[in-house]
Order: C-alpha cells, then structure tokens, then sequence
C-alpha cells in the first residue's frame, strides 16, 4: 500500500478515502464517464515537463513519444507546451497533426515504414525521418527526388553492449532497430552520397525504463563519442544528437525514482564539454521521453463487479483487465509477474485485511491484474485503480479481445473533465441483432 500512499500524497489527494484527480473525486468522474476508465491529470503532465526542463541544459529539446500514450487530449497538451512529438508511424503521425502539431515539429523513428507510410509524410513535410537500414535510406531517397525534395534524416544507431542497461535493454544486441554500430560507417557513407538526404546526425537506441542516472549520463558519453566520429566523417558540425528515451518511473515496491539532482550534474559537466567541441557547435540534442512525461499521469479505473472464494483464494472481478492493461498483467514484458501500485480508490483509508487476486472479465487465466494484492474486504460496486497507468495502457493492449467495450478516457485540467475518447463498443455488445 505504501507506494499508492505516496503516488497520492505526491500527485493526486483523496477526500475521505476517496482518490481525488486533478481536484475531482473518482466517484464523479466514474458517474459521469462510467468503467473502465482511463484518467489523466494535466497538473502531473506540467510536473513532469518542469522537471525534465529543470534537469536537462537549455541545449536539449524534449520531443515526447507518441507511442507512450497517443491520446489525443494529451498530445494536444503537450503540444501546447511547445513539445515537438516522435512518431513511429503514419497513423501517429496523423494523430500528431489533429493535435496542432506542426509537421516539421514530427520525427518519424521505428522499423518496417512502407513506402506508403514514407511518401506520406515527406509529401505533408514531416520534420525529420530517422533512418533503420541502407534499404529505407534508399526508399527515402527515392521518394525524394520524385517529389524535388531534400529530406533531413539521421541515422539510428544500435550501439555496443558497453551503452546498455534499463529494465528493458533494447540495443547492444541483434536487433531490428537501427543500424548496428559496426556497420555506421558503411551506411553513413551510402547517406553522404545521396544528394536529396540532408544528414543531420545520429539517434542513439539503447535502452528503456532506465533509473540509475549514472547509466543514462554513460549512455549520453558513449552517444557522444559516437556522434563525434559522425562529426568526423561529415567533416562538418553534428545537426542533431537524438539520444532517445529511457528515462524510467518506478512501478514496483523495490524501485526508487530517478535522482534527477545527480543526473542534472551529470548532464551539466557533459555539456561543458560539448560547448567547447566545434564538432558540436550549434548541434540540436534531442531527448524523446514517453513514460517519464505521462506514466505518473494515468489511473485505470475499473468497478467491482463480483467477488468470489475458490478453494481458499479470494477473487475480486473487474469489469475491465488485461484487455484494457496489458501491462499491468504482467504479459507486456514481464518474466515474473508483479503488481503494479494499485487499491480500492474509494475506501483509500480502510485498511487491508487479507490478499486477493483481481482479475478481469475475459475467459482466459492470463486476465490477472494484482496478484495476491492486500486489500480491504472488496465489495460489490468498490472501485479499482491501478496507478502508474499513463504509459503503454489503453493503446498497448488487446482492446478487440471478447468484443468488450473499450475504455473512455478523460483528462482532467484545470479542475475540468475533458472527454478525450469515448467508451466503445456498446453498438456490437448490446445493440440489437440484424
């Protein structure tokens, strides 16, 4: 219970035990919106941007990544604070656009873009598209010059094992994610020589959910070197250093924050470097944070619907689970399921008197959401929340699974409840029969 306590006391609030977003009690969003339901707070989005600003050398310019949660309300806010948006495909890209993004304010990062996807944005002015492979060099590239274009790309690269860590390591190994660092200097010079691609740099891929500041600053250093062999080769100062995401929040009772003081100072002594390198004179670097900016964000809600004992086990059902939260399953990536921060959101000051699974409505013993969770006596009707649900929730997870309604999703902003996504679904579950 300890880190639900302190994901209120530190972001929310409650009023007589009940979880209070963005000044709204979650009774009154739920009698407005019904369950499941997904509710952001616009006030920690402006946190977390604050902090990243606060951290980070006025040099670097933070790009948030679509794919963390690409709810139309929340990219509107963060393009309304000046954030530039990454995409990782045509669809997002779309989605960016509807949220009064401007097309050169889009990177367009990620494996496996199709021509389709590709003459899209180059035709609608995408910003800059980051290339994975000689071949995608190549599509650009052509696509340009039938358009009379000169398309600004970097180069992805997947460095050597010596830049890894996070939770999810993502690089450093076989992977179809960008151009392995072995091979840069091949697929630069292939770039170099193609007259409608405007080299701008490097984006380094490396690794996730990281919460040590000390292996984000090695990262940073081990992107830097190899930005500037970049330099070097260009003949030319870097125009972007794109060192990805990464930045982690903590799910899990052992996890601690990320120390933001250290990796500021980190950060800082890096950039004193930088500053007196003519290889990165006037260089933009890119940070691209997804869950940072918007994981602390989000709680799913889901009611109780019924509770039941099988051979000594407690179950609570909900009426939403791992088809509208797939990671908080623990099927998202997790080898040993554990539970993300969760409680009764409406009895937050009832005290826990025994263990239960929670479990969703689908026919499938994969639905689990809380393992063994110490909870009150749940009841019929009580309310479920599952914290830290802003990153990868909705949009991650199988929502067509037994034709059950989709969750709506809200943001709550300036002590008002803004409607982003209607629930679904209701048509084909309950609508009558041709």
């Amino acid at each position: 219970m300890e880190p639900v306590r302190e994901l209120v006391a530190r972001h929310f609030g409650a009023r007589n035990g009940e979880l209070v977003i963005g000044g709204i009690p979650v009774g009154t969003l739920v009698a407005a919106h019904g369950t499941p339901l997904f509710v952001y707070d616009a006030g920690v989005l402006d946190r977390q941007i604050s902090l990243l600003r606060s951290t980070y050398p006025a040099e670097f310019e933070i790009v948030y990544s679509v794919k963390a949660n690409p709810c139309p309300a929340v990219l509107r806010h963060f393009v309304e604070r000046g954030l530039g948006l990454e995409i990782a495909s045509a669809g997002e890209f779309y989605q960016a656009r509807r949220a009064g993004c401007a097309a050169e304010r889009i990177l367009f990062a990620g494996p496996g873009k199709t021509e389709q996807e590709l003459d899209y944005v180059l035709e609608r002015g995408v910003g800059e598209i980051h290339l994975e492979s000689a071949l995608e060099a190549n599509r650009v590239a052509t696509i340009s010059r039938r358009r009379g274009l000169r398309t600004r790309v970097a180069l992805r690269v997947n460095p050597g094992s010596e830049a890894q860590g996070g939770a999810m390591r993502m690089g450093g190994k076989p992977a179809p994610f960008g151009v392995d660092e072995e091979r840069l200097d091949e697929i630069l010079d292939l770039v170099l020589s193609e007259p409608a691609l405007d080299v701008q740099g490097i984006h380094l891929y490396a690794g996730t959910q990281i919460l040590d500041d000390r292996i984000l600053v090695a990262q940073y250093r081990r992107g830097v070197e190899i930005a500037g062999r970049v330099a070097d080769r260009m003949k030319r100062p870097l125009g972007v250093l794109d060192f990805g995401g990464g930045l982690g929040i903590p799910y899990f009772a052992a996890e601690a924050p990320l120390a933001l003081g250290p990796l500021a100072e980190g950060l800082e002594g890096l950039m004193r470097e930088l500053r007196a390198d003519a290889r990165f004179r006037g260089t933009r670097f890119v940070i691209e944070p997804g869950r940072f900016l918007v994981g602390e964000a989000g709680v799913y809600i889901a009611r109780v619907n019924d509770v039941k004992v099988s051979r000594g086990k407690t179950f609570v059902v909900a009426d939403g689970g791992m088809n509208h939260h797939l990671a908080a399953s623990g099927n998202l990536g997790q080898v040993i399921k554990r539970n993300f921060p969760a409680a009764l959101v409406n009895r937050l000051d009832d005290a826990p008197v025994s263990k239960a699974d929670v479990v969703g409505p689908l026919c499938t013993p994969l639905d689990v959401v809380a393992r063994d969770l110490p909870l009150p006596d749940a009841r019929v009707g009580d309310l479920f929340g599952i914290f830290q649900s802003g990153a990868y929730g909705r949009s991650a997870s199988p929502l067509g699974f037994l034709s059950q309604p989709t969750p709506a999703e809200v943001l709550v902003k300036d002590g008002e409840a803004i409607l982003a996504r209607r629930r679904g679904g209701f048509e084909e579950t309950f609508g009558d029969v041709p």
